[in-house]
């Protein structure tokens, strides 16, 4: 097994999105041995929240997901092949082959915005642009749909935050309010 049997993903959260390992993950490639190092910060699998009810962020997939980030961020192999390992440990790890391949898609697209993330993205446009013809019609509509939920729920968590705030204007606050803290909304496309 490229995973090693029993291998267990360790992690603590660090902040809102993102994780640390707290034990080493490894992975015997076919030629190369790769060990994400305690204390890499992940976030499992970069999924935008329009997207989440497709894909979770964690599943079958959350090993290959954390070496995939480890490849990444050491510049031991190119974006493409950290890709194309990360499609093969999914495989390994019996991720049905649709949703590998969507997957693997998803984060050749994100390599556009990747540092070095375009080099070889040509000679793999054709799967690319081939898996994401056979996506996009099934997964586009709702993602759309819970997009504008989204920001319709932003928008009206505003308005209320906002009337809160207004309805203590010129109030005399002689001791600390005995209410609750009204917390300010941010506005997110990761969870």
């Amino acid at each position: 097994m490229p995973f090693p049997p029993n291998s267990q993903v360790d992690v603590r959260q660090v902040s809102i999105a993102d994780w640390q390992l707290l034990a080493a993950l490894s992975y015997d490639g076919k030629t190369e041995h790769f060990v994400a190092p305690v204390g890499l910060k992940t976030d499992f699998a970069s999924v935008p929240r329009f997207f989440v009810w497709f894909l979770p962020r964690y599943g079958r997939y959350t090993k290959a997901a954390i070496l995939h980030d480890y490849l990444c961020a050491g510049g031991q192999v190119s974006r493409v092949d950290a890709d194309a390992i990360f499609r093969r440990a999914m495989r390994e790890l019996g991720v049905p082959f649709l949703r590998r391949w969507i997957m693997w898609g998803a984060v050749r697209w994100g390599a556009l915005a990747a540092p070095g993330g375009m080099k070889g993205w040509l000679k793999e446009s054709p799967r690319v642009l081939l898996v994401s013809a056979l996506a996009l019609p099934i997964v586009l509509p709702p993602a759309a749909v819970i997009f504008l939920a989204i920001l319709a729920f932003y928008l009206l968590e505003l308005a209320s935050y906002l009337l809160l705030q207004l309805s203590t204007v010129g109030r005399a606050v002689v001791k600390k309010p005995s209410g609750k803290e009204v917390n300010m909304p941010t506005a997110s496309l990761t969870l």
